[in-house]
């Protein structure tokens, strides 16, 4: 692709960084963006480096927040005592979004994988391991994807909760086996919420 322009090159070069977005995707959101008023293009861009500096992750459950501790686990309304352990934002934004769980979350920042060489260290597995024992959760829901990565990663921290009084349970599958949470409709997944089994049994089921 030869461009007239060493700016617009370079200006369509970060936009292709982006996931699923290709050189001519990227050419045309990039001339598309040229054509809009400069302070359209300027407050986008504000927004992005705005978020970037200035976006918090709570210290509690590691969801993405304006705050030190998200609205979430702020709300005195919620729940304490029941966790529901996901991979990452897009996945408590589903969650809410069937208005079905009242309780608080985890996220792990993703999911345990020797292939492209994600073990538990790198992810938020230590922290969760640490709030279970300190008394508060009485049960935990696994709520990842029904993937070999998601089951792996379940499995792992269910071995590491050994010896705690913690229930813990899965999501029915009602959600198909390598679905992500957030492509299921709100009303499988509420009900695959409600409907929950024993994390034992899916163990045997497996």
């Amino acid at each position: 692709m030869d461009f007239s322009s060493k700016l617009l090159e370079n200006a369509v070069y970060e936009m292709s960084q982006l996931p699923g977005i290709g050189k001519r995707t990227a050419l045309r959101l990039v001339l598309h963006l040229l054509k809009q008023p400069d302070d359209q293009t300027v407050h986008l861009a504000s927004a992005l480096v705005k978020m970037k500096e200035e976006i918090k992750f709570c210290k509690k459950c590691h969801n993405i927040s304006d705050t030190v501790l998200c609205e979430i686990c702020a709300n005195p309304k919620r729940d304490e005592s029941l966790v529901c352990v996901v991979e990452d934002v897009r996945d408590v934004m589903a969650i809410e979004g069937t208005g079905q769980f009242q309780g608080l979350y985890h996220v792990l920042g993703g999911k345990i994988s020797p292939m492209e060489g994600v073990g538990p260290q790198n992810l938020n597995i230590a922290s969760l391991v640490e709030r279970a024992k300190s008394g508060e959760i009485e049960e935990l829901i696994f709520a990842l994807s029904s993937t070999m990565e998601g089951d792996t990663t379940n499995f792992y921290i269910y071995k590491q909760l050994e010896g705690l009084n913690i229930k813990t349970s899965t999501i029915a599958r009602g959600i198909a086996v390598g679905d992500e949470l957030e492509y299921a409709d709100e009303v499988t997944l509420g009900r695959s919420i409600l409907n929950r089994v024993p994390f034992e049994n899916s163990i045997k089921a497996d």
